[in-house]
Order: C-alpha cells, then structure tokens, then sequence
C-alpha cells in the first residue's frame, strides 16, 4: 500500500515537472503518465479552422492544374479556400483558376504584388502561400497547421524537394537535399494572416529574395518559425543551364534591395549554404557526378546573381 501512494507521488511529480516544462515553452498541453512510468504530453485537437492558400501564377497551365488538382482532390485537410492570383496569363490558365478555384483575381506585375493582394483577398486566421509548381502530400496543412498550435510559432516552414527530368535537375535535387535538416535556410509558408496584413507583406522591390526577406523579417520582429515534419514537392520540369542563368540573373537585380533590407544577410545566407554542404559532405561524396554539376551550376549561378545585381546598381545609378 505504500509503494502504491510512493508510485503515486512519483506519477504527480513526474506530470508537474513535464508539465512546468511545456509551459515554459510556451505549450498549452497536460501531461499524463502511462502504465510502464513514461509520460507523455496531451493537447486538445482544436477545431479545424479555414486557410486561404494563395497562389501567384503566369502561363503555367500544367503547374497549376497539377497544384490545384492536388489540393482538390488529395489533401487531407478539407476546410480550405483556394485564391489564384494570375498575372495576365495567356494560356489556360484562366480557365482552369476559374473553374476550380474559390477566388481567382488578377494582378501584378510581379510575385510579391500577386501574393499580397490574395493575402488582403483572404478571410482566414492562417494563410499558405504556394508556387504554382509546388505539390502538397496529403497531410501536408494538416501537419503544418499542427506545427504551429503545438509550438506557439507564427509561421512555419515546410522543406521542399526538387523533383522533375534530366541530370540538371537532378543536381539541384541533390542541392535540396542538403537543405532539408538545416531550418535557418527554410522560409515560412503557413502564416498568420494577421501578421501578413500589418508588417508581414512581400517587399514589392524583389523577385526572388522576397521570401528569404519575410523570413529575416519576421526574426526581427521576434516571430516565431518552426520547421513542419514533412515534405513538398517543387516541380521544376527540365531544367537547363541557360533558364538556371537567366533566372538567378533575373533575381539578382533585387539584392540591392534585399541588401538595403538587411545589411550582412547575403553573406550570411552564402556561408549558411556552404555550412549545409558541408554537413552533408558525404552525401555528395556517394553521388560525385551529380555533387560536381551542382557546384557548377551553383557557380554559375552566384555569376548570374552577380551580374543582375550589378545591372540593378547601375539602373539606379542613372
């Protein structure tokens, strides 16, 4: 009878100091002790509430239809409304953003404008953010929705994979797989809309930084990110060196801006991907044919950057 009341006393200490523990890390949960000694935490699952899931698009039939079909029909989470944002598409893509889409709008000219005019579109206390070319897995809003009530965070990251044809894509897979542990490089896409309606909007001065500029932005303002358990899909076709060039050229020409935003980040995000590769050294070293393009093409890349940068600079200039 008195190891009962001692294994008793045992349990209650146990639940208050998990329980001291989980308040001290700002989650809302009860501890509750099991048969075998363990504990374990227990929070209530909270009504499902709505999300707006928002949509930037340009002449992306294919991408989009596979994005939207994905949403429709094979994410778990139900309790969603999807805005499309396009910026004056001339292929399908009209027909499809209106046919499946909640709210569809026009907008432009770049990413940042659509984004924020379908977050101001939005009624809903939680907001994703999505490429057209990205594919969510079944549980993928549910498991970031989750992420965010347990941990108390504002915004929540979900790593990404490239998927997609040929050997260039496949390195930059092999890029992207160095990044999945590694959460400072990863940018928020669930997010409170609150947030994004006052100071969260996207910079209207970039293309391309502007989600490494929420995210820093959001650090600043003492915003809480978390890195959500699960993996999505970046549908990047075939990928070839002129379209990398062209692309990382385009986006350098906002690192004057993403600079101006936030002095040392450009060097600091350069030595968090070096860091990265490093870590997963051997990794590279099992796939050496694939770990020698990606240095190539992220070379050519940090050029591209260079270059539109440079270009930006000299516009200003004049």
């Amino acid at each position: 009878r008195r190891g009962d009341r001692t294994r008793r006393d045992d349990a209650a200490l146990g639940r208050s100091v998990l329980e001291t523990y989980l308040a001290a890390d700002g989650i809302a949960a009860s501890a509750e002790s099991l048969p075998n000694g363990l504990f374990r935490a227990v929070w209530p699952l909270p009504a499902e509430p709505k999300i707006s899931i928002v949509i930037p698009n340009k002449n992306r039939f294919r991408l989009i239809s596979t994005c939207i079909d994905g949403l429709l029909e094979k994410t778990d989470y139900r309790n969603i409304e999807i805005i499309v944002v396009d910026n004056a598409s001339t292929d399908a893509t009209k027909d499809i953003a209106r046919s499946w889409a909640d709210v569809y709008l026009e907008g432009g000219p770049e990413r940042s404008a659509q984004r924020n005019r379908g977050i101001e579109a939005a009624q809903t206390p939680w907001i994703v953010w999505l490429d057209s070319d990205m594919i969510l897995p079944p549980r993928a809003i549910e498991v970031a929705l989750d992420t965010a009530q347990r941990t108390g965070a504002d915004g929540v990251a979900l790593p990404e994979r490239t998927i997609g044809d040929g050997f260039w894509t496949a390195c930059r897979a092999l890029e992207r797989e160095c990044y999945l542990d590694q959460p400072w490089l990863h940018n928020p896409r669930l997010l409170r809309r609150d947030f994004m309606r006052t100071d969260g909007e996207f910079h209207l001065a970039m293309s391309g930084p502007e989600d490494a500029d929420l995210r820093l932005k959001m650090r600043r303002a003492g915003q809480r990110i978390e890195l959500a358990p699960i993996i999505i899909d970046h549908d990047e076709g075939r990928l070839t060196l002129r379209d990398v060039f062209s692309k990382r050229y385009y986006y350098g020409r906002s690192i004057p801006a993403f600079a101006a935003e936030h002095d040392g980040a450009v060097g600091q995000q350069g030595r968090d991907v070096l860091t990265a590769y490093w870590a997963h050294r051997d990794d590279l070293a099992r796939r050496p044919l694939h770990a020698v393009g990606m240095v190539g093409m992220r070379a050519m890349e940090a050029v591209g950057y260079a270059l539109g940068a440079a270009s930006a600079r000299r516009d200003h200039a004049r």
